[in-house]
């Protein structure tokens, strides 16, 4: 580092004297861009638009915000070095003052946009379900460590996570981000993670945590999402609220830096009616005054431009005072400084009150070392050091071991499998079986029928929008599923894997099933290793399982497991008996019969938008007829989402007959 000209770039004195003397010297648009942190692309052009309504990087430059989320992640390398490019940028300014990079959790499978981010580059590992379902500590906080590698290998510094929110209400969308439906793992579990990520203070090597959403945003009414306006309501009919407030508790009492309040508002509580981030009873009454806590609180994103509940009446300056009054450091996804100075300006807020929060911003830099030595990555090292071998090989095994075994069938559909049985298979790749079975085309010729299958929800909004990405609703298997699953049964033992997301109704297909097994993130390699026996299932149920959906009706959303007469419960998880791990055979030791030939090359609504760029066949369609989709800022993320998703976000700014017309020629490919 250059030597210091002011005694905030001085290493070497205490960081509270660096905080007051860079905060002395900052002007009003210097604090006031500080406590916002807006969403930003990925790429090294000012100019270029930025995600979901963002502002561009320049824009984001010339309103003095330093901290920014991000969504995309090409390569390791290029986030490395778009960070580093970042922080050069904030140099040309004349204090200097380093970006705070963020990221939500990005090490699984979840694909939305507004809560969790496809693995790419990093290694992938279970949803924290699936680290509920384990409920082992040290795993836990392995995990965390491999992620704050891999976060400081391309620059990001701050983690919007983890989620301790409890999974009482059955229909919840948000359930997979959790531990489960018990504090007390949650709390556990929680710390655990926290000390991976941040350790025991924050330092040069630590990621800031943010843990959300404060004070629990489990029990919403009718299980509904407070993203959206008919899931604002949370509600606690149970009298449980310091139920879901104890793992905050506990991740306060082990030093968390930073806190997200939720969107919703809490209802027919001591507490006013408003969004939890504009309640001052909340933010600064329990958090502030009786917690005693003094990190860094940051509102969920765009609470001031959209999921204001409870304060829809009021205008965007007058919920920005609001916000601010309740005790908000930081407006996540917003990008208006210039209100907020206005507001100071104009005598509504008090110069001080943006100090209180700098002063926390601040600090947190200097306790990451951004102004110093830890400012920049090395970017030739991103790629080595993300995604390493030895990450995946543990996220690997971390899939399967999550793995819950709920029913263990007899004969040929007993776990581990045995002998090389011929399968039939859905909803996985049969080249994931090779070695272990021989792979039919017809289920009247198999020994044995694997499908895998996801939990049941309810188609929300349309295709691409936010809304889509939610999987709400019923719990409830569809009619001709049920059906389908029957009829291939009717041929062979059926082994079925389904994905818990959310505790899905499982009575159904438990008559149906020879063999149950739940997941929660867990690649096509892990599940068939589970099969096989060269892992064991060692996942429990961190929810019940409701019976019925009258059932889940009936429940008290704040309770933890409430429903009646679960068709399996909390903690139920079978083992292999006298268990001997396996070896996969020779892959070549096995056929696998090829499926009957597709009439067209894709599937618009499965393929995802990648496999089509990758094709040039496609590619020069979606080059000449939507040139600008490749070079897009949210490239990097549309590529794991299905086309017709990906076309549906942009639907309303393409004429209807070119999208027509790209439908038509893609759906012209012919098979290869």
């Amino acid at each position: 580092m250059s030597e210091a000209r002011f005694p905030y770039q001085d290493a070497a004195l205490p960081i509270e004297q660096r905080v007051e003397d860079l905060l002395q010297r900052m002007t009003i648009d210097d604090k006031a861009g500080l406590m916002f942190q807006p969403m930003a692309p990925i790429g090294t052009g000012l100019d270029e638009p930025g995600m979901l309504g963002s502002p561009s990087l320049r824009k984001i430059l010339e309103r003095r915000i330093t901290h920014v989320n991000v969504l995309t992640a090409p390569t390791a390398r290029e986030v490395a070095e778009w960070h580093n490019h970042l922080q050069r940028l904030a140099l040309e300014h004349h204090l200097g003052i380093p970006f705070t990079v963020s990221s939500d959790p990005r090490h699984a499978f979840s694909n939305n946009p507004a809560a969790a981010l496809l693995s790419g580059p990093f290694s992938q590992w279970p949803e924290f379900l699936g680290f509920g379902a384990l409920d082992d500590a040290e795993l836990t906080r392995r995990f965390a460590e491999t992620v704050r590698r891999e976060y400081l290998a391309v620059g990001i510094r701050a983690a919007l996570h983890p989620q301790i929110d409890l999974a009482t209400e059955p229909r919840w969308a948000r359930a997979a981000g959790t531990f489960g439906s018990s504090a007390e793992v949650a709390g556990r579990l929680g710390v655990a993670y926290l000390l991976g990520l941040q350790g025991e203070e924050v330092g040069p090597t630590s990621i800031s945590t943010m843990a959300k959403h404060f004070p629990g945003g489990g029990p919403q009414l009718d299980g509904e999402d407070p993203h959206f306006a008919y899931g604002r309501e949370q509600v606690y009919p149970g009298g449980r609220f310091e139920e879901h407030l104890q793992p905050f508790r506990d991740l306060i009492d082990a030093g968390v830096a930073q806190l997200m309040p939720y969107y919703g508002m809490p209802v027919g509580t001591e507490y006013e009616e408003v969004g939890f981030s504009f309640n001052k009873q909340i933010i600064t009454g329990l958090l502030r005054e009786e917690l005693g806590y003094d990190g860094i609180v940051c509102s969920d994103w765009g609470i001031l431009s959209r999921t204001f509940w409870g304060v829809e009446t009021l205008t965007y300056e007058e919920r920005m005072v609001k916000a601010l009054d309740a005790g908000i450091d930081q407006f996540g996804g917003e990008f208006r400084p210039a209100v907020l100075v206005g507001l100071v300006q104009g005598g509504s807020i008090a110069e001080s009150r943006l100090d209180a929060s700098v002063r926390r911003l601040l600090r947190e830099k200097f306790r990451l070392g951004l102004f110093d030595d830890a400012r920049f990555v090395d970017a030739d090292a991103a790629d080595r050091l993300v995604g390493a071998p030895e990450a995946r090989a543990e996220g690997l095994a971390a899939q399967a071991a999550s793995n819950t075994l709920l029913v263990n069938g007899v004969g040929a559909a007993h776990l581990p499998l045995a002998g090389t049985p011929s399968v039939y298979v859905e909803g996985l790749a049969p080249e994931a079986l090779a070695g272990w079975a021989n792979v039919v085309r017809d289920p009247a010729d198999a020994d044995l029928v694997i499908v895998r299958t996801d939990a049941p929800w309810e188609q929300r909004g349309n295709p691409g929008e936010i809304e889509s990405f939610f999987r709400a609703g019923s719990l409830e298997f569809h009619a001709d599923e049920l059906a389908h699953l029957a009829e291939l049964a009717a041929h062979a033992p059926l082994v079925l894997g389904v994905n818990l997301d959310r505790p899905a109704i499982l009575a159904p297909v438990a008559e149906i099933a020879a063999t149950l097994v739940a997941d929660y993130g867990s690649s096509d390699e892990a599940f068939v290793s589970v099969l096989f026996g060269a892992a064991e299932p060692q996942g429990r149920l961190p929810f019940d399982i409701p019976s019925s959906m009258a059932a889940v009706e009936a429940s008290l959303p704040d309770v933890p497991n409430d429903t009646a007469d679960p068709t399996f419960r909390f903690g139920h998880g079978l083992r292999y008996a006298d268990w001997t791990p396996t070896t996969r055979p020779d892959p070549s030791s096995t056929s696998i019969q090829a499926a009957p030939e597709p009439t067209e090359r894709y599937d618009l609504a499965t393929t995802p938008l990648g496999v089509l760029l990758d094709d040039p066949d496609s590619r020069a369609i979606l080059d000449e007829l939507v040139p600008e989709l490749p070079a897009h800022p949210m490239i990097g993320l549309a590529k794991g989402m299905p086309f017709d998703a990906v076309i549906g976000m942009a639907a309303d700014q393409l004429p209807a007959d070119a999208l027509g017309g790209l439908r038509e020629r893609l759906g012209a490919l012919q098979p290869r």
